[in-house]
C-alpha cells in the first residue's frame, strides 16, 4: 500500500487530491481546492495559466505535509488548449477554448482537407475549437514563427515539475493531429495543413514515468527528490472513464461536469460517415482503449445561468434552487447543443430567446428554467446512447454517471426516465480516481488490467442507483435503428462545408 498525488484541473476549478492504494484499498481525500477563471484581454479570452500552476504547487506543498511518504505526481486536465513554448519559455497565456479565435482556422483547415477525410484520419467529433484549428489560427496569424514546442496544458504542469516535454497520447488523441489507427502524430496531414512537425513532443503512454522533480520545484514543495510525475491518462475524460466502475460489459458512461461526455468504451475505433455526421469522436483511452463518445453541452449551462442571476446581485443557494425544480411540473425542452449556448453571457436570456423564436413558452421562473436545462441534457444523453448503440454494434443497459452530475439527484433520476435505464450515480471524483489508480499501478501497489482497477472503485466507492419511473423502452431506444442513420445532429453546420 502507498501513496500518490493527483492534479486534477477542471475547466472551472482544480484540486489536488490524496489517494492511498493498496491490493484492497482506495481512498481519496482533497487537500487543496481552487477556483480556475479566465481572463479576457484585449486579444481574446485566457486561462490564468501561471495562477493555476501556482495553486496546484500549494496543493501538492499541502499534500506533502500531509503525506510525506508520496511517491509520485500525475496531472490530468481538459483537453484541447496548450501552450507555446521557445526553449523553456511560454509565449503568452494560453488561450480559452470558449475564445472566438477559432473561425480563421476552421476555414483554413477546410480548405485544404475535407471533413470527411479528417473524420476517417483522426476520428474525431468536430468541434471548432479542437486543436488543430487553433494552430491553424496561430499560424494564420504568424504566431508560430518563434515556436518550438507546443505542450497540452497538462504536459505543460508536466514539463514545469520535472523538465521533460512529452505529449501524453490521450490528450494528444484529441488534437485532431494524431492518427486513430496508429495512435502516432499523423505527419502527412502536420504538413498539409503548414504546420512546423517539429513543434510536437515525444507521445507517451499512461503510465510513464516521465522524470523525478526538478531540485528547485522539490524544494519549493517540500517533497523528496526522488518523487517521480507519471503519465496518466492525462485528458481528465480519459481519468474519468478509468474511474467509472464499469463491472459489465452492456455499460455507458456520461462523465457529467461543465461538458458531459456521453459514450462507451470500444476496443477499436468506430469510423464513417454515419458517425462522423451523428458528431460522435474516437478519442484515446488508457491501455489502447476507445472512447467513443459525443460531446453534449453541460453543466455549464446550469452554472453560467447562477452566474447570470448572481451578477445581477442576487444570492443563490443551489441546493434549493434544485429542490425547487424537482418539484416543478415537466418542463419543455430544449437543444442544449446549440451553439449559441458555447460562450460566456447571460444564459437565461439565450435560453428563452431558443424558446421564443419557435413560438414557444420560455420557463416563466428560475426552478422552471432548471428543470428545463435538466430535462433537456437528459433527453439528449438518451438521444446520444441511442446512437452511440446503435453506431457502435453494443449493447447498453445500465448507464454510470460519474463527475459533479453524479451528485445531481434529479440530473441522474431525469437520465434513467429518458433513457429507461438504470442509472447508477458515482464517484463524483472519478478522473481523480482515475488518475491515481493508473500512477498507483504504475508504481506497482496495483496490477491487473482496468477491470480489476474497476472493481476496487466500485467495492470502495458503491454508486447509488436510480430505477427509471417507467419499463425499459428497449424495442425502440437500444436495439433499433433510426429511420435516418445519416442524420446529423453536429451542432456547427461548418462541420460539413
Amino acid at each position: 500500500m502507498g501513496t500518490v498525488a493527483a492534479i486534477d484541473l477542471g475547466a472551472s476549478s482544480g484540486r489536488v487530491m490524496i489517494g492511498t492504494v493498496g491490493p484492497n484499498t482506495l481512498s481519496l481525500r482533497a487537500v487543496a481546492r481552487f477556483p480556475n477563471t479566465p481572463v479576457r484581454t484585449v486579444d481574446g479570452l485566457h486561462w490564468n495559466i501561471l495562477e493555476l500552476y501556482r495553486s496546484a504547487t500549494a496543493g501538492l506543498a499541502a499534500a506533502f505535509r500531509e503525506e510525506p511518504g508520496i511517491t509520485s505526481i500525475g496531472v490530468d486536465s481538459w483537453a484541447v488548449d496548450y501552450a507555446l513554448m521557445s526553449g523553456q519559455r511560454m509565449l503568452g497565456q494560453p488561450f480559452h477554448y470558449r475564445d472566438e479565435r477559432t473561425a480563421a482556422g476552421v476555414a483554413d483547415t477546410h480548405a485544404v482537407v475535407s471533413p470527411a477525410e479528417l473524420y476517417a484520419t483522426n476520428g474525431l467529433q468536430f468541434l471548432p475549437f479542437n486543436t488543430l484549428y487553433q494552430l491553424a489560427d496561430d499560424r494564420h496569424a504568424g504566431a508560430l514563427g518563434a515556436v518550438d514546442t507546443m505542450l497540452l496544458i497538462p504536459d505543460l504542469f508536466t514539463f514545469w515539475l520535472t523538465g521533460v516535454q512529452v505529449a501524453e497520447r490521450t490528450n494528444a488523441s484529441t488534437t485532431g493531429l494524431l492518427r486513430v489507427d496508429t495512435g502516432t502524430w499523423d505527419d502527412a496531414l502536420i504538413s498539409r495543413l503548414g504546420l512546423p512537425r517539429a513543434i510536437f513532443p515525444r507521445l507517451v503512454d499512461a503510465g510513464t514515468r516521465v522524470g523525478p522533480l526538478l531540485p528547485a520545484v522539490a524544494a519549493e514543495i517540500g517533497a523528496p527528490a526522488v518523487v517521480q510525475v507519471t503519465a496518466v491518462g492525462s485528458h481528465d475524460t480519459a481519468s474519468a472513464v478509468v474511474g467509472v466502475p464499469m463491472t459489465t460489459d452492456d455499460a455507458a458512461y456520461i462523465s457529467s461536469g461543465t461538458w458531459s461526455l456521453v459514450g462507451v468504451e470500444l476496443g477499436r475505433p468506430v469510423l464513417g460517415e454515419a458517425g462522423r455526421l451523428a458528431g460522435f469522436t474516437n478519442e484515446g483511452g488508457v491501455d489502447g482503449r476507445i472512447r467513443y463518445l459525443h460531446n453534449v453541452m453541460g453543466l455549464w449551462l446550469l452554472s453560467e445561468s447562477v452566474r447570470t442571476w448572481e451578477q445581477g446581485g442576487d444570492a443563490i443557494a443551489l441546493g434549493t434552487l434544485l429542490e425547487q425544480a424537482a418539484l416543478a411540473p415537466s418542463a419543455a425542452v430544449f437543444d442544449v447543443e446549440d451553439p449559441r449556448f458555447l460562450a460566456p453571457g447571460d444564459m437565461p436570456a439565450r435560453i428563452a430567446g431558443w424558446f421564443t423564436e419557435r413560438g414557444l413558452a420560455a420557463p416563466a421562473t428560475r426552478p422552471e428554467l432548471v428543470r428545463s436545462i435538466l430535462e433537456s441534457l437528459a433527453a439528449a444523453y438518451a438521444r446520444t446512447l441511442d446512437d452511440a448503440a446503435r453506431l457502435s454494434g453494443t449493447t447498453i443497459r445500465r448507464v454510470h454517471i460519474v463527475g459533479g452530475g453524479s451528485q445531481n439527484a434529479l440530473l441522474c433520476q431525469l437520465t434513467a426516465d429518458a433513457t429507461g435505464l438504470p442509472v447508477l450515480a458515482g464517484p463524483v471524483e472519478a478522473t481523480a480516481i482515475g488518475n491515481v489508480l493508473v500512477q498507483a499501478r504504475a508504481q506497482r501497489l496495483v496490477t491487473g488490467d482496468l477491470e480489476t482497477l474497476r472493481a476496487l472503485i466500485a467495492a470502495a466507492y458503491p454508486p447509488v442507483i436510480h430505477h427509471p419511473r417507467r419499463a425499459p423502452r428497449t424495442s425502440e431506444r437500444l436495439e433499433t435503428p433510426t429511420s435516418d442513420p445519416g442524420m446529423s445532429r453536429n451542432p456547427w453546420p461548418s462541420a460539413h462545408v
